[in-house]
């Protein structure tokens, strides 16, 4: 991939994660399971823990490639081997953190993807609070997703077939 191109997508990928950073830990700094729990009619309190678990781990991921990816826009001469490896990161682990969580509280069905309507759908029916959160994040993960698909398998392909030279 270009230089350019990939610094683009590196100053992109990076703006698109602040954003579903600041909005992550809004979310968890204001809301914990017995918060979600008494906003809730029905008990359903391991579902929480579990979203809730897989938010964290989902912000944790964004916020180290994030400042992966601040590192290498800072730098005077950019490196686009190891913006090609941080944007690799983003793709394995903050969208596939979003679309297929540890705990699946929610997942993605394909069937919805193309046709306007969310394609979010959940294991239960979760309190607003927490089910936006997840939608909101919806379109950032998709545009990444359509944003690095490069980097699922054409990159690693790329890698090794340099290194057999």
């Amino acid at each position: 991939m270009p230089a350019s191109n990939a610094k683009q997508l590196c100053e992109s990928t990076h703006e698109k994660l602040k954003t579903a950073i600041s909005q992550l830990e809004d979310f968890l700094n204001q809301y914990a399971v017995p918060q979600l729990t008494e906003l809730d009619s029905e008990d359903q309190t391991a579902f929480y823990k579990g979203l809730l678990s897989d938010l964290r781990h989902l912000l944790v991921f964004c916020e180290v490639t994030y400042e992966k990816l601040g590192a290498l826009l800072r730098r005077p001469n950019f490196d686009t081997e190891a913006a090609e490896r941080v944007l690799y990161e983003v793709y394995h682990q903050c969208v596939n953190a979003y679309f297929y969580p540890k705990n699946e509280g929610y997942s993605e069905d394909g069937r919805y993807a193309y046709t306007g309507r969310e394609a979010i759908r959940f294991i239960f029916k979760p309190v607003a609070p927490a089910r936006d959160i997840v939608l909101v994040h919806s379109k950032v993960f998709e545009e990444l997703r359509d944003d690095l698909g490069y980097y699922e398998t054409d990159y690693m392909t790329n890698v090794r077939m340099q290194r057999q030279k």
